[in-house]
């Protein structure tokens, strides 16, 4: 009875010696398939907020399992509140941590923003984006320096939003962070 048992103890030993690394890899694609679901509900609802503009631009990483750092930068202090709440509402999320900007309050980065806006989404080529609800070539303007951030679908749309917003009177600076979709 003793050696039936030490058999079957060795018998889960040995079937637990070449199921755990099935388990160890299952569980890393488990986390993976959660943090790309995480990915897309965070996208989701940070272009849903209703404050959320061409001219603020929020990013965000997922840290671990659960944890959602938020960056980027708005010209609202509600939409940095606002942002984070949404996020924080989540199911999936277990921390928040923002740190995002908030643009500093100045009448000629107004007066810019409305400028590289008329600017970029009145070149041909480059008005289609001004048709989607959250257009998606973001202006960014602090301190009188441009950044365009967001994503276009070919690497001329890019280079001709960065000559539009470089021929601004003005202007610091021209940043072009735009990403093209592939």
């Amino acid at each position: 009875m003793n050696a039936r048992r030490h058999s079957v103890v060795s018998m889960i030993v040995i079937v637990s010696l070449f199921l755990a690394p099935y388990s160890f890899a299952q569980s890393k694609q488990d986390v993976k398939a959660n943090q790309a679901r995480l990915v897309k509900e965070v996208r989701h609802e940070l272009v849903m907020l209703p404050n959320y503009s061409l001219f603020d631009n929020l990013e965000f990483q997922i840290a671990g399992v659960d944890t959602v750092i938020l960056s980027g930068q708005v010209t609202r202090p509600i939409l940095k509140s606002e942002a984070e709440n949404a996020i924080r509402r989540m199911e999936r999320v277990g921390k928040v941590v923002n740190n995002i900007e908030v643009l500093p309050l100045s009448p000629q980065d107004d007066r810019l923003r409305t400028v590289a806006y008329k600017t970029i989404y009145s070149k041909p080529g480059l008005e289609r984006y001004a048709q989607q609800a959250v257009p998606p070539i973001h202006i960014i303007v602090k301190n009188a320096r441009i950044t365009l951030a967001g994503a276009v679908a070919s690497q001329m749309d890019k280079d001709l939003a960065g000559i539009a917003a470089q021929g601004i009177s003005g202007t610091f600076g021209v940043t072009n962070n735009l990403a093209v979709d592939k």
